[in-house]
């Protein structure tokens, strides 16, 4: 899909620019409006960088408060409340946006226009779209909304979170949780294993006679080797992971009777929590966004759907290509694609970027470990940049790890202060 008539330039934005590095549009007359769908990393940080763009912008978010999902299994496992992860809105009204409470409830790209949820329609120059996950609940037999309710998923931070956290609380002695993590792709490869982690201290330090049981729906994961390896070491006796190649994938569940089946076997729980499949947010696919893998493909170097012209799709809701769905990557891509639409607003070529991931996961309180990677598009997809990337050392002392530790929650609250306020 072309973006403009003149040839690109070079410069690059690194998705850890900051928002003054945006250019305001040399648009005379009236200030183009764009319309931003959704006011979590992706949605809120590019709703705030178009505001300092000179953009007309409105945030469509229905939610009164964000509650973050980055650092919601430390809440799971007792480490902190759930209001740590919870933040308003209030500092992104005083930027220059409009903050309209209400829900999208469809898009029309011919018209240009957003429907709410109360009839309202606004209309758009360029819209954004970041409008997280949905979970598959037909994707496990026997696992719904309503199972979720005795088998929280907990992968959308709020009620799930705290419900997965009293059961975890209330397990007895001696008893046994089941988590399992779906097949790729998904929100937050890591966080299924963090997640066990921090669970198996819970129980190594609570329950010492209890254990976890992780069923992968895959042989390999991000931090593979150094989630493991610290397995090894802390918690022996405590977790048991069952990959694809052992059984691992959930063919079915019975919330009533909280037994987990897969093809090899059938394990009662006392404690399950079951991370199903995952697809882009709703008003994504009716937006026409989503193909049929459920996710949105985008330009790698403007996030401009490669399906439907003048929207834009960013965050978990994206495919894009190498790099990984989480809070720093939707932060990242939010600023390159707020640039891109100024640029194309304004009849500039936007700029062949750059972006940045890091995510930090807590094994244990002050045991960290770490992946990064600078990414950029190639071959219509983003793509790692060799040698600007890596994880933890494999054999690093106790000293590093909790550093590590340190830089895992240093980076957050850096962050939601980024985008929050």
């Amino acid at each position: 899909m072309p973006r403009g008539s003149s040839a690109p330039t070079r410069r690059a934005l690194i998705g850890g620019a900051a928002a003054a590095a945006l250019a305001r549009p040399a648009i005379g007359g009236t200030p183009p409006r764009v319309v931003v769908v959704g006011a979590g990393f992706g949605g809120a940080t590019a709703a705030r960088c178009l505001a300092a763009g000179g953009i007309d912008v409105t945030l469509v978010e229905a939610s009164e408060r964000y509650i973050a999902c980055t650092g919601s299994n430390a809440v799971v496992a007792g480490l902190r409340g759930i209001e740590a992860q919870t933040f308003g809105y209030e500092a992104l009204g005083r930027t220059g946006l409009r903050l309209v409470r209400a829900t999208a409830s469809a898009v029309d790209p011919a018209a240009r226009r957003v429907t709410l949820g109360d009839g309202t329609a606004l209309a758009y120059d360029r819209l954004i779209l970041s409008p997280g996950i949905e979970l598959r609940f037909d994707a496990v037999p026997g696992y719904d909304a309503r199972a979720a309710e005795a088998m929280p998923h907990a992968w959308k931070a709020g009620a799930q979170t705290v419900l997965l956290a009293r059961q975890l609380a209330a397990i007895p002695e001696g008893g046994t949780v089941v988590l399992s993590a779906p097949a790729n792709p998904y929100r937050c490869p890591p966080g299924p294993y963090e997640r066990a982690s921090l669970i198996a201290h819970f129980l190594k330090t609570r329950k010492p006679r209890a254990k976890l049981i992780l069923l992968d729906a895959k042989d390999t994961f991000s931090k593979q080797k150094l989630f493991e390896t610290a397995w090894a070491k802390l918690y022996p006796d405590v977790l048991e992971y069952v990959p694809l190649a052992a059984g691992g994938q959930v063919s079915e569940v019975d919330p009533a009777a909280m037994v987990v089946r897969t093809d090899f076997a059938e394990v009662k729980a006392d404690v399950a929590c079951i991370i199903p499949p995952q697809r882009a947010g709703a008003i994504a696919a009716q937006a026409g966004c989503a193909d049929r893998s459920g996710w949105c493909p985008i330009d790698p170097a403007t996030f401009e759907s490669r399906l439907v012209p003048g929207i834009h799709v960013i965050g978990d809701a994206a495919i894009a290509g190498a790099m990984p769905k989480s809070a720093f990557s939707a932060n990242a891509q939010a600023k390159v694609c707020a640039q891109a639409v100024i640029d194309l607003l304004a009849g500039r070529e936007p700029e062949d970027p750059r972006l940045i991931n890091t995510c930090w996961s807590l094994v244990a309180p002050g045991y960290g470990i770490s992946i990064a990677g600078v990414f950029r598009p190639h071959d219509g997809l983003l793509a790692d940049v060799p040698g600007a990337g890596g994880v933890s050392p494999l054999d690093a002392p106790d000293a590093v790890r909790a550093q590590e530790a340190a830089y895992g929650e240093s980076w957050y609250r850096t962050i939601t202060r980024d985008v929050f306020g």
